[in-house]
């Protein structure tokens, strides 16, 4: 077997190793079953005890109140684009949008198919380099809600603090969920894809508050209701069973490794080590503003092109995989989510300094 790499893909991304071995063995064998984890029904006690114990460390480590439902959707992410308008918004309402990257521009897309969407902030004119501050951008006063990304992947930018409004707020967290504490009773709707902070592709999680579940259309399509998934369990039709089972053993890590005020320190550290670096020198030039740096996705620019290939090769050949940029913004980008590892920063830490040492810009 090969050694592990450091793996700083952006999603999907790593996962703690324990979770890994332990899902390697019960994909085979689950709990000794006889039978394979991806074998075994989704109504069976044991899977159906999985699916029970996940939601309630969820809650638990989010502090989830009892009048919010938790559902384990398909569809990833971007089906929530559609689904919150089409159960929330409805015809000729308004709902208020911050433009802050690319997973925004394409949930406010999905929303103007349902009702009138007011884009209250947008930074795309400065490539999507910051979020905006409180009092930069007003929310309609007939608006239904206001919808924002907490933290953007490609750009590297988050919100430090939950907008300040009285509207209902609805989030997509799908890269920083359980990074650090967040109030759930201010939002009417929280959305995670698992495949960056929480687990593998194939599942999405969704926290909503029970009394929005009476607001979807009567001629919403049955599967696209959020009603129909939470009268049912989330067991309407057959899950994502294998990527719910691992969201659950990343929760029970998470809660090994002390919640997320724990998890946040820890994040905290990382991160500073990372910028740390990039600010010592103008050798590596961070694409996001300070006051609007993310945690988990950690991007910056050399002086070329080719000496980010240069880069971001040298990296891979001593196990510092990942780091390319998205195609849209290019460069390199570090993400560094709950489960990635100090140790794994503090070695591209000592690679940035090496690597500006060895090929000096005129």
């Amino acid at each position: 077997m090969a050694d592990r790499v450091f793996n700083f893909s952006p999603g999907p991304a790593t996962l703690p190793y324990e979770v890994l071995e332990k899902a390697g063995r019960d994909v085979v064998n689950f709990k000794e079953t006889g039978i394979g984890l991806i074998e075994i029904s989704h109504r069976s006690k044991e899977f159906m005890a999985v699916a029970e114990e996940a939601e309630k460390n969820l809650r638990d480590l989010m502090q989830i109140p009892d009048n919010y439902k938790v559902l384990f959707l398909q569809g990833g992410a971007s089906s929530q684009f559609f689904m919150v308008p089409m159960n929330l918004l409805g015809k000729g309402k308004k709902a208020t949008y911050l433009n802050t990257g690319t997973w925004a521009k394409k949930a406010i897309k999905e929303a103007q198919l349902f009702g009138e969407v007011e884009v209250a902030y947008s930074s795309e004119k400065a490539n999507f380099n910051r979020v905006p501050k409180q009092g930069e951008y007003t929310v309609a006063d007939d608006s239904e809600y206001l919808y924002y990304v907490s933290n953007n992947t490609i750009y590297g930018t988050e919100f430090a603090e939950v907008p300040q409004t009285d509207k209902m707020l609805i989030s997509d967290m799908s890269s920083d969920i359980l990074s650090r504490p967040v109030d759930v009773s201010r939002f009417g709707l929280i959305f995670a894809g698992a495949q960056k902070n929480l687990g593998p592709a194939g599942v999405t999680i969704v926290i909503i508050r029970d009394d929005l579940l009476d607001r979807t259309p009567a001629n919403t399509p049955t599967m696209l209701s959020y009603k129909t998934h939470a009268d049912k369990g989330s067991m309407f039709n057959t899950p994502p069973c294998f990527a719910v089972y691992v969201v659950g053993e990343v929760l029970k890590w998470l809660k090994k490794m002390g919640g997320v005020a724990a998890m946040e320190k820890i994040n905290r550290e990382k991160a500073a080590l990372l910028y740390g670096a990039i600010d010592s020198s103008d050798y590596y030039r961070g694409h996001a503003e300070k006051d609007s740096r993310s945690l988990m996705n950690v991007t910056f620019n050399l002086a070329t092109p080719e000496l980010e290939a240069k880069f971001i090769a040298g990296a891979a050949a001593i196990g510092l995989n990942g780091l390319k940029g998205h195609r849209s913004i290019g460069g390199c980008r570090a993400s560094i989510y709950n489960a990635f590892p100090v140790e794994g920063v503090v070695k591209l830490v000592e690679f940035m300094k090496d690597f500006a040492a060895k090929n000096p810009v005129a």
